[in-house]
C-alpha cells in the first residue's frame, strides 16, 4: 500500500470541524460485575455477539465530536484531507500535563479509507508526538460496543487501564456502551516521568 500523506490540521483552519463518528458492531463486551464489598469484587468483560447490530450515531448526543473543542487545551490534530478540502481521516491528541500522558481525543477514518493501514499511520503519529514530548503513556477512551476499535487498539499495544459504567447514561451497561479506557506505555520501569 502506498503511504497516504498525513498532514497537520492547524487549529485556525480546523477548529469545529465535525468528526462524523458512527459505531456499528455485531458484538460488544458485556460487563459482569460482582460489586465491591469488604471481601473485594469480581469483574469480567466477555465478548458477546449482539442479537442485532448495535449502532450509535452523533445525533444521539448533545454535541457531535469535533476538532479543537475548547476543553482540550493545547490539542494538535493531524489527518488526511481530500481534493475538495474535506476531512477524510484524523487523529487529535492533547497533553494531560499533570500526569505526563498524551490523550487521543479523536481518531476517525472515513469508510472509503478503512482497511488501508491508515489507522496505524495515525496512531504512529500519536506515538511520535508522545515520544517527542517525552510522555510516559498514551491514553484514550472507547466504548464496549466498539469491538473493532478495541481490537485495533489492542493490536497497537494498548491495554485496559479502566472503565466507567455510567459515563454516558445511568444505563451504559444495558445500552452496551460502557466507557473503556486504554493505555499505551513506553516503559514499565516504575518511573513517573
Amino acid at each position: 500500500m502506498n503511504k497516504i500523506e498525513i498532514v497537520a490540521l492547524p487549529k485556525e483552519q480546523w477548529k469545529g470541524a465535525v468528526v462524523p463518528l458512527v459505531t456499528r458492531s455485531d458484538s460488544y463486551y458485556d460487563f459482569e460485575i460482582k460489586q465491591l464489598d469488604s471481601d473485594g469484587c469480581k469483574i469480567e468483560l466477555i465478548k458477546r455477539e449482539a442479537s442485532e447490530e448495535i449502532v450509535h450515531t452523533p445525533e444521539e448526543y448533545d454535541f457531535p465530536d469535533s476538532l479543537y473543542q475548547d476543553h482540550w487545551e493545547n490539542a494538535e490534530a493531524f489527518g488526511v484531507v481530500g481534493d475538495s478540502n474535506e476531512l477524510l481521516a484524523c487523529i487529535e491528541v492533547c497533553p494531560e500535563e499533570w500526569s505526563n500522558r498524551l490523550m487521543v481525543t479523536e481518531l476517525w477514518v472515513s469508510d472509503d479509507l478503512r482497511g488501508k493501514g491508515l489507522g496505524k499511520q495515525l496512531m504512529d503519529k500519536a506515538k511520535e508526538v508522545a515520544q517527542k514530548q517525552k510522555r510516559r503513556a498514551i491514553i484514550l477512551e472507547t466504548q464496549s460496543c466498539n469491538t473493532n476499535a478495541i481490537g485495533f487498539y489492542l493490536h497497537e499495544g494498548f491495554e485496559l487501564i479502566g472503565f466507567d459504567t455510567c459515563c454516558y447514561t445511568n444505563n451504559d451497561i444495558g445500552r452496551r456502551e460502557v466507557r473503556i479506557n486504554l493505555g499505551y506505555f513506553f516503559n514499565r520501569d516504575g518511573k513517573r516521568w
